[in-house]
């Protein structure tokens, strides 16, 4: 007898993956190379350093990608999961680099964290239990929520820049927006898999004739960029910096679970605790390489969470392509260069899409909740108010000490711990619901209540 292969194991035809690939690529594109360009600014770094940071980021990115995807012994969840660096990190990481040490102690601090992601990776997958349908759907509707207006900065015309919120800017986000839709619903088969890739190349090549880009950088980089291990010398271990990229770990640890479930049950093979811990170790083994390489932090980059869901395209191949191309990037200044001359405002436009998808995932998972009392709705109200406080009031804990911040500024990571403790509160600890209901108390491997009623309904599960 024949076994069927699971869509996450498929492998598509070389044409076909690449193309898949490359719109992974372009989706995560600007978040991953937008880490080194922050830390590295705030600390003033000159444009050879800075373009040395981002090349050895694009690096890893596709190694840690490779690494999750395809998986090495106890190491990779296994899933289609892109790898980019933390943004829960960056704070932490410009004060180490203006006031605690510069990057030798960063990359110092970013070794032992990811060590300490490593050892702790078993905890966290025993923790899974507590990550029912309630929670699980609670923490991807955050997490769409909390990137929709990253997609909306893209579309002004991206944070900083002079014309931010230009009507032009907006048309042309507006205008990839239209044309991503039309192609999902219109165009046959292959072609409306790749409706992203195929409104931001044409986004991009309507941009150029209307003055938003030009490709004048290509020429000035180099065709081949080499990444050395410590690079800026040999990295220190200043306690202060190590104790906050402690919490960092501990913070991305959370939002990559958070992740890790999404896409488990986006491509219907969910994460059970084996899972979980091997994924959480790879995500620790990419943050020490990041240390030795000359950048930061690696998590699960949840933009392209909505592009799988979106697409609807499973295979963890796909993505271990993406990885491979990340790699070239990272290897080949010059090709990087094309892909950062994309405009913000075309990012912005398949961002609305993708990022809408991740939320509305969420909400797909929460509709096999029991809401007959109100204590499965204040989970989710409670939690999803704490969780976009930070996004829709930045800076609302700047005067709380650097730890808290780090925690609470992630509205994903706010949010998750939110959720678990209220769950505790309502659903487990003494005094609460003698019985609660199955849909929102089962464990994730057999918690997919109302998804068989959807499959009734005649909608296609993604």
């Amino acid at each position: 007898m024949t076994s069927v292969r699971h869509p996450v194991d498929e492998v598509p035809p070389p044409g076909r993956l690449a193309a898949f690939g490359l719109q992974h690529v372009l989706a995560m594109y600007a978040g991953a190379v937008a880490v080194p360009l922050i830390v590295g600014g705030a600390m003033k770094l000159s444009p050879a350093d800075l373009a040395y940071l981002i090349n050895a980021d694009l690096l890893l990115c596709g190694i840690a990608t490779v690494l999750q995807c395809v998986g090495l012994w106890r190491f990779g969840v296994r899933l289609p999961i892109m790898q980019g660096c933390t943004f829960a990190a960056v704070t932490p990481m410009v004060l180490i680099g203006t006031e605690g040490g510069g990057l030798r102690a960063i990359y110092g601090s970013v070794i032992v964290a990811g060590v300490a992601m490593i050892v702790l990776a078993p905890v966290f997958g025993r923790l899974l239990r507590f990550f029912p349908p309630l929670v699980t759907g609670t923490v991807i509707l955050i997490i769409g929520l909390s990137l929709l207006p990253v997609a909306g900065n893209w579309a002004a015309g991206g944070q900083g820049a002079p014309d931010f919120g230009a009507p032009k800017n907006v048309g042309l986000a507006a205008g990839v927006l239209v044309l991503v839709l039309a192609v999902q619903r219109f165009a046959p088969g292959f072609l409306s898999r790749v409706a992203v890739l195929v409104g931001i190349v044409a986004g991009t090549a309507a941009a150029i004739p209307l003055g938003f880009t030009d490709f004048s950088g290509v020429g000035d980089a180099d065709w081949v960029g080499v990444s050395t291990p410590f690079h800026f010398g040999t990295p220190t271990f200043e306690t202060p910096a190590v104790v906050s990229m402690l919490v960092v770990a501990l913070v991305t640890m959370t939002e990559t679970t958070g992740d890790f479930i999404a896409v488990g049950e986006l491509t219907e093979r969910p994460v059970d605790g084996k899972r979980l811990a091997d994924g959480l170790r790879a995500d620790g083994a990419a943050t020490v390489l990041g240390g030795v390489f000359n950048t930061f932090p690696y998590t699960a980059f949840a933009q392209n969470v909505g592009l799988v869901g979106m697409t609807r395209v499973r295979s963890r191949w796909v993505v271990a392509a993406a990885g491979g191309l990340l790699v070239l990037l990272g290897l080949g200044p010059k090709l990087g260069a094309v892909v950062a001359a994309i405009p913000a405002p075309v990012l912005g436009g398949a961002g609305l899409v993708m990022f809408g998808t991740v939320a509305a995932s969420g909400l797909r998972t929460l509709a096999g909740v029991d809401f007959r009392d109100n204590h499965n709705l204040t989970v989710v109200a409670v939690s999803v108010a704490v969780g976009l406080l930070p996004v829709g009031v930045p800076g609302i804990y700047k005067e709380f000490p650097d730890w808290f911040q780090t925690v609470l500024d992630s509205g994903i990571s706010a949010g998750c711990v939110t959720a678990i403790a209220l769950n505790l509160l309502f659903n487990h600890l003494p005094g609460g619901r003698t019985s609660a209901p199955v849909a929102a108390e089962a464990p994730l491997l057999e918690g997919r209540g109302g998804e068989d009623a959807v499959e009734q309904s005649g909608e296609q599960r993604v």
